[in-house]
């Protein structure tokens, strides 16, 4: 049985230790121990820590936007309310399968990191493209003012970057220490409720 690749390992360790340290408070040599890998494995691989957090950002969002593309196209020929429902799983599941790594970016993005908001900046507008443009069919659908659809929308986004936005002491404390699995489903939902709410109001 092979073990795990160099590359691989290396961005494993420095996802879990960005989460739990940040990436100022992280080092090269926390990475490098973390991982038993040489210093010089770091930079043969990203060219040092900047270098690693891109690639570890970019394969984020690369593989996010993969996932998020295949359910829009799989499910364009359902009704939309089923669709977005669809999707809004789809991104959860994905968020919790890489929890670590998604806290760490969401509240990278909360402190304005130049880097993480030029990274993310194109994949984020691709994610509220595909959102929007359901969302949206769906409010004009029901005739709700379209004065309100832009503050909906922003309420809708909210809710896919609040968990992984919480501290974990206060994640604990508002949905317990569930699995994965368990998480996703009760947080679905509520995100569903929300929106039966919005369009049956």
């Amino acid at each position: 049985m092979n073990s795990e690749p160099t590359k691989q390992k290396i961005t494993r360790i420095a996802s879990s230790l960005f989460y739990q340290k940040g990436f100022q408070g992280t080092s090269v040599r926390d990475i490098a121990k973390e991982a038993d890998v040489n210093l010089s494995a770091i930079s043969y691989y990203f060219k040092g820590k900047q270098g690693l957090l891109e690639h570890t950002v970019t394969s984020y969002f690369e593989d996010y936007l993969a996932v998020l593309e295949a359910a829009f196209f799989k499910t364009r020929n359902l009704p939309a309310v089923e669709r977005l429902k669809k999707l809004i799983r789809t991104i959860i599941q994905f968020k919790q399968e890489y929890e670590q790594l998604s806290c760490f970016i969401y509240r990278e993005l909360a402190f304005d990191s130049i880097f993480v908001r030029e990274m993310v900046v194109t994949y984020l507008a691709k994610e509220s493209f595909y959102i929007k443009k359901i969302f949206y069919t769906i409010l004009e659908e029901k005739s709700i003012s379209k004065k309100e659809h832009p503050f909906l929308f922003m309420q809708l986004l909210g809710m896919f970057s609040t968990p992984y936005l919480l501290h974990s002491e206060l994640k604990s404390q508002a949905i317990g220490v569930t699995g994965k699995d368990y998480f996703t489903e009760n947080y679905v939902s509520v995100i569903y409720k929300w929106i039966d709410s919005v369009i049956e109001a």
